[in-house]
């Protein structure tokens, strides 16, 4: 692509997916020129935060649930080289799609066709051992277009929500670098295989609730990708009941070891328990024994409790 700088409309309901595309256009030195998102009262966002509270003052905003007429319109006036989406929850309709003199773009986090819809941390959860992202051209349906840029990575070793999200913000910045300048040049991308197309949708409030006699691996996967955007995992704490967790081990304790360290070193014993015990009690949360060894749980409300502020 010529070195040129590109003026980019940002289409999102969540302030990460925002910072995706912020993030790619500082390093580029292209300009983000709107914002549009859904109103928080559309119950449409993908947290519970406003997404105007976590952007610079110099940005424009257009909150809207109006596309066709409000948002095309002003879209129109600033005149777009390049429209970019990520984490936006409603179909994009032609009249802005037709703006951009490159186009419009969309980043999801998997490996389309794989993974279509609003929840592809439901792949993780359900076993995937990848993260995986997409860059794909903006079609009249979800997560249909033609794929510009696709990338994977083995999950984490420190396997949590927030080292998801991380991950995944990450390597959707990489398939910005490739993406970008073959829309800018017109390439069509790589149209994707319906047959071999999967959906993602939110969770149920069953999945929500993990299991603790599952294997310890398996507890861990599920609530790292339970907690990918906002906390959603609960777990049936013996002896004190539903509980949000908001970590599993990993999770750094003193002398520089993490939890999965100190755990690994527990005596044989230890393991002997009837899976779901609560082995010990902690501050911040519980050891409880799983199908096959312990597993360090944290409390969300007790976490946030410790990291709040003292006044």
């Amino acid at each position: 692509m010529p070195d040129m700088t590109l003026r980019i409309v940002v289409l999102t309901s969540f302030l990460g997916g925002y910072q995706v595309a912020a993030d790619w256009a500082a390093r580029h030195g292209h300009e983000i020129v709107l914002v549009v998102s859904p109103p928080v009262e559309a119950g449409q966002r993908y947290d519970g935060n406003p997404l105007v509270l976590g952007l610079p003052a110099s940005a424009n905003i257009l909150i809207t649930s109006k596309l066709r007429t409000v948002a095309a319109s002003v879209i129109a006036t600033v005149a777009p080289d390049l429209v970019i989406s990520a984490a936006f929850p409603r179909l994009i309709p032609a009249e802005i799609l037709d703006i951009p003199k490159y186009g419009a773009i969309n980043c999801h986090p998997s490996a389309l066709p794989i993974g279509r819809g609003p929840n592809p941390a439901r792949l993780i959860y359900e076993g995937d051992d990848q993260v995986a992202v997409t860059v794909h051209r903006t079609a009249a349906e979800f997560d249909t277009g033609a794929i510009l840029a696709q990338r994977t990575r083995p999950l984490p070793d420190d396997l949590n929500g927030p080292a998801l999200f991380k991950v995944w913000q990450e390597m959707l910045g990489e398939c910005l670098d490739f993406a970008v300048p073959r829309a800018v040049a017109g390439e069509p991308g790589l149209w994707q295989n319906l047959a071999e197309a999967t959906e993602a949708p939110f969770f149920t409030s069953a999945e929500m609730l993990v299991n603790l006699t599952e294997p310890a691996h398996v507890v861990r996967r599920k609530v790292a990708a339970l907690n990918v955007v906002a906390p959603q995992a609960r777990a049936e704490i013996p002896g004190v009941g539903l509980r949000e967790v908001v970590a599993t081990y990993g999770v750094p304790v003193s002398g520089g070891k993490t939890r999965a360290q100190v755990l690994a070193g527990w005596p044989d014993e230890r393991c002997t328990h009837k899976a779901g015990t609560v082995l010990e009690r902690h501050a911040d949360g519980w050891t409880v024994q799983t199908a096959d060894r312990p597993l360090r749980l944290v409390c969300r409300e007790k976490a946030e409790r410790r990291k709040a502020p003292v006044r």
